[in-house]
């Protein structure tokens, strides 16, 4: 086979890129080592950013995103019983938009699905040969029948395990990494959110966050120890402690149920430079990392797809190789303010096993100053609703 781009990995990020080079009349094929039904059974974070946004709808797959998403102008943050609200709408002029990770992978499977786009399932075996040359390919195995594809470019889109952060040569990359001694433990329930708006919340007893994905599907987490198991936790055990770890006014709100889903989540910041290597570019968790914290991941990738596919759009519609040849400085530079973002978020929300009362009294001074401050909360809101691209 034949193609301009081959993408590994079908999960959001390589689908979006695939539906955007598609509306440019640029072909791809795009491979994924699982099935479908498993890539969309997957649980992710719910949080987009504008820039998100306005890529769905530039592929042409924002109908349901608008017609079933939550707006939200802004955010609380408590710590203890305090509780205050920072206002994205007031600071920037835009909010954040609540729409499940798990529904922009299915918009844009039906949308690649309806322009008959080329997606491989189950494949195996991937290898992606010659990148540092100009003749690249990829070769792999569905049902232990190999298959080879000649390409212009490759885009590795398969996440932290994936094999194209390790086809390049280790003397050629830098890595860098920050592992977080402790996890979320998450549970998916068929309840009313407590709030109409996300609570962050930093407790004597540990982070807790309430979430949402509409109007009857809660997501909340609690941090907790890395040796804990989802076994560990009953659903009564973790309503109990995550009562513990809100305010009482919200803990009186709280309606509880049956979880559908419950998993831990280990934290850590990662990064690796440079995000190209000859015609293979990494985009999104190949080459990052994010704390959920701030929730960056989806949209840091969302970042990625947007520099890569105006780089291929430029060469294959100009003949400019200006923009992939700065992808990965462009990609980069903003891939580590949202990590400085994700980074003081969790530094400030969570309690960390060797916090001295120093630390502690800093931990509070911070938050009050994030309460009273007009300047930090601007601050907090233009990275939370996303930076520019």
């Amino acid at each position: 086979m034949k193609t301009n781009v081959a993408i590994i990995g079908g999960g959001p990020s390589g689908l979006l890129l695939s539906q955007l080079l598609h509306t440019r009349g640029i072909e791809s094929i795009v491979l994924e080592r699982k099935t479908k039904d498993y890539v969309l059974g997957r649980i992710r974070a719910g949080v987009l950013e504008q820039g998100m946004v306005s890529l769905m709808e530039e592929a042409g797959c924002a109908d349901r995103l608008h017609a079933e998403c939550f707006v939200h102008d802004g955010t609380f943050v408590a710590y203890g019983d305090e509780m205050f609200r920072i206002d994205f709408k007031e600071h920037t002029g835009t909010p954040v938009i609540v729409y499940g990770q798990t529904e922009v992978t299915r918009d844009l499977y039906e949308a690649r699905e309806k322009a008959d786009g080329q997606i491989e399932f189950n494949v195996e075996d991937v290898v992606i040969h010659n990148a540092d040359s100009d003749a690249p390919y990829v070769t792999y195995t569905v049902d232990g029948q190999e298959r080879r594809i000649d390409c212009d470019f490759v885009a590795g889109c398969d996440g932290f395990h994936g094999v194209s952060r390790k086809t390049i040569p280790a003397d050629k990359l830098r890595e860098y990494e920050k592992v977080y001694p402790f996890g979320w433990l998450g549970i998916l329930s068929e309840t009313p959110p407590i709030n109409h708006e996300l609570i962050y919340s930093n407790s004597e007893r540990g982070f807790a966050l309430a979430s949402m994905r509409n109007e009857n599907l809660c997501r909340y987490y609690i941090q907790c120890s890395l040796s804990d198991t989802e076994e560990d936790w009953s659903d009564e055990a973790f309503w109990e402690e995550f009562k513990k770890r809100i305010p009482a006014d919200q803990a009186e709100k709280l309606i509880t149920g049956p979880s559908i889903e419950k998993s831990i989540a280990p934290l850590r910041s990662f990064v690796t430079e440079p995000m190209r290597w000859g015609r293979l570019f990494l985009c999104g968790d190949a080459a990052h990392i994010v704390p959920p914290t701030g929730a960056k991941g989806l949209n840091t990738a969302a970042s990625d797809v947007h520099y890569l596919y105006n780089g291929l759009r430029d060469y294959y519609e100009n003949g400019s190789s200006k923009g992939i040849d700065s992808y990965s400085e462009k990609a980069l530079a903003r891939v580590w303010k949202a990590e400085r973002f994700s980074w003081w978020f969790s530094s400030l929300m969570h309690r960390y096993p060797d916090q001295t009362e120093f630390d502690l009294k800093m931990q509070v001074a911070e938050l009050e100053y994030l309460r009273s401050n007009e300047a930090a909360q601007r601050a907090m809101a233009e990275n939370y609703v996303g930076l520019p691209y």
